[in-house]
């Protein structure tokens, strides 16, 4: 299944991919595409967006994508593990509220280290996915 974003990768649209491949679709194609585009490849490809401006799993009620995927897929159900590391990708993700676990603000910056090394989408994503598996 394809999956469709926004390009420019950061915490969420990291998250959110760990999150699919782990607990919904681990063959999961990503495609990283400019703001303006997102709704057309959708269609297009007959992918699924996320984390992108009206989107079904973007951010919602105060959530950031990775908890809306979460809740749309009733994922605490078969690991209640999830709702931790919800806790810290939202701090990380939405600004107001990265004090309020402490590993945020560390996963904000190893997300910004990554940006910085890989200027490619898809190299962040290899390199900083492994990142999840040990949170």
């Amino acid at each position: 299944m394809k999956w469709v974003t926004r390009e420019h990768v950061k915490v969420d649209r990291v998250a959110c991919p760990w999150l699919i491949r782990k607990y919904i679709d681990p063959e999961a194609e990503f495609l990283f595409v400019p703001a303006a585009d997102v709704d057309a490849v959708a269609e297009q490809e007959r992918a699924t967006p996320f984390d992108t401006e009206g989107a079904k799993l973007g951010h919602r009620d105060g959530k950031c994508s990775f908890e809306t995927i979460i809740d749309e897929y009733a994922l605490l159900e078969r690991d209640p593990a999830l709702a931790r590391l919800a806790g810290i990708v939202h701090g990380a993700d939405v600004g107001a509220d990265i004090d309020a676990i402490p590993e945020s603000r560390g996963l904000k910056a190893i997300a910004e280290g990554f940006g910085l090394v890989h200027t490619d989408d898809h190299a962040i994503l290899a390199a900083e996915l492994p990142v999840y598996d040990a949170l």
